[in-house]
């Protein structure tokens, strides 16, 4: 393969080579489900989908596993607060970023662990742990020895000399040290261990998920630059101290920032996806989040939204003015594509070749030239499929047909309005003449007591 990746780890791009040929392995980061998703939270997601759709054209069977995280002193404090039970709370929002993975056209994860789910696995690898002298038990908490391995800090590039740690609860060794296991209190969730009732510390989850599906070793792990330290250097730590070498590469998307500051609840900028397609079809927010580079910022503005969704409707327009491809079947996408998405997915030099084929695409046509125009429809459908916004797919020809049916509704009911206002005034000529206009549309009127009404003919 070609595929150069920026592995943080390695702090430089390396060629991807898979653990195993023609499978990859791919663990990403999912959600804590204390709310609802905001656009910093699915950016991620549409980031990784991207390379996992570019890991499939490049010919691998990709595993690939989307944890959530749904029991964590956010979701406990949040159900709390709103008077639910815990799990109902997770389980809300867990389904809130499930709608808002499909409105956005993401591939399902081949599995979506929860992390209560993993209990058993996570009391095993705490075992392990503490047999080989890497972690230690105190009144039912149980936590990391971070001084006790030496390649601690090696993701962030930190020493642990420098390192600020947490006030030392009693018996805890190193304010660095971190909690693999939480004793029970009173009225939290619990789960059985040999160190009595308690429930888990966050990075313990995601080391014991990620090896359960993908393996001990396995070949990329994918989530937030926000995680990278401390989530992604404990479960290194934790991971490759009980004897696991875990991830071969590690990928980082950056922030969704509003006003220079990363967008989060706590600082009361979160963009709630739901809310935002209500201005934007879900195709043009995704087309949004996943133009700028993975390891860039977006600095979120409605103006740059609006710009995003007009520059995926000139893509649409082409595509729906030109001559369809028979089959996109082991079409070939144009090199400079591929090398800019070769290149750690150069995705803004992949979408301006998408757009370059547009041009071309577009004057082909002006020119009656419908083979050309043919040409380029293949290519840019064969590129936007990669990036997960062909307008052909099925997928967002159910999003068109609803905004086509919301536009016929509103033109619809607009037009009876003028006959109404016609037939009040006795202008019959002028009242049946838009009743013809509809019939010809394939519109079929019916005057009834309570008032016009309006259904399409069926073909």
């Amino acid at each position: 393969m070609d595929l150069q990746l920026y592995d943080t780890a390695a702090r430089r791009k390396r060629p991807f080579v898979p653990e195993h040929p023609g499978r990859a392995s791919v663990y990403v980061c999912g959600a804590t489900v204390q709310g609802p998703p905001h656009i910093g939270h699915v950016r991620s997601s549409v980031c990784f989908d991207i390379l996992r759709r570019w890991l499939v054209h490049q010919g691998l069977q990709v595993t690939y596993i989307r944890n959530v995280t749904d029991i964590d002193d956010k979701i406990l404090a949040k159900a709390a607060e709103a008077g639910r039970p815990w799990w109902a709370w997770a389980y809300e929002n867990e389904r809130a970023f499930d709608l808002a993975y499909d409105a956005l056209g993401l591939l399902p994860a081949s599995y979506a662990p929860r992390a209560t789910g993993h209990v058993t696995e996570m009391v095993e690898l705490m075992q392990r742990l503490i047999a080989a002298g890497h972690a230690y038990e105190v009144d039912g908490n149980v936590y990391f020895d971070v001084r006790s391995w030496r390649e601690y800090g090696s993701l962030s590039g930190q020493r642990v000399d420098e390192m600020a740690g947490e006030p030392a609860a009693a018996g805890k060794r190193d304010p660095l040290d971190f909690a693999l296991w939480k004793a029970a209190k009173p009225g939290e969730p619990s789960w059985p261990t040999p160190w009595g009732r308690g429930r888990p510390g966050w990075h313990l989850e995601c080391s014991v998920m990620a090896t359960k599906y993908c393996g001990g070793s396995f070949d990329i792990h994918g989530g937030g630059v926000d995680l990278k330290f401390p989530h992604h250097e404990n479960e290194i730590a934790q991971s490759n101290a009980a004897g696991d070498p875990f991830a071969r590469y590690w990928l980082h998307n950056s922030w969704v920032t509003v006003a220079g500051e990363k967008m989060g609840k706590s600082l009361g900028n979160a963009l709630a996806v739901s809310e935002l397609l209500k201005t934007v079809r879900p195709v043009e927010l995704r087309y949004y989040l996943g133009a700028a580079h993975y390891r860039s910022t977006i600095e979120y503005s409605p103006a740059a939204l609006e710009e995003a969704a007009a520059a995926y409707r000139r893509i649409e327009s082409f595509v729906s003015r030109a001559p369809a491809p028979e089959s996109l079947a082991d079409h070939p996408v144009p090199q400079g594509f591929a090398d800019a998405l070769n290149d750690d997915l150069g995705v803004p030099a992949a979408l301006a070749v998408v757009h370059d084929r547009v041009s071309q695409g577009n004057a082909a046509l002006g020119a009656g030239d419908s083979a050309v125009a043919a040409a380029a429809a293949a290519d840019v459908l064969a590129m936007t499929d990669i990036l997960g916004i062909n307008p052909a797919s099925s997928h967002w020809q159910a999003d068109a047909d609803d905004a086509a049916g919301d536009a016929l509704d509103v033109l619809a009911d607009h037009i009876l309005a003028q006959r109404q206002e016609a037939r009040a005034q006795k202008d019959w000529a002028a009242a049946d003449r838009i009743r013809d206009l509809m019939t010809e549309a394939g519109i079929d009127v019916e005057d009834t007591p309570e008032g016009p009404r309006w259904s399409v003919r069926p073909d």
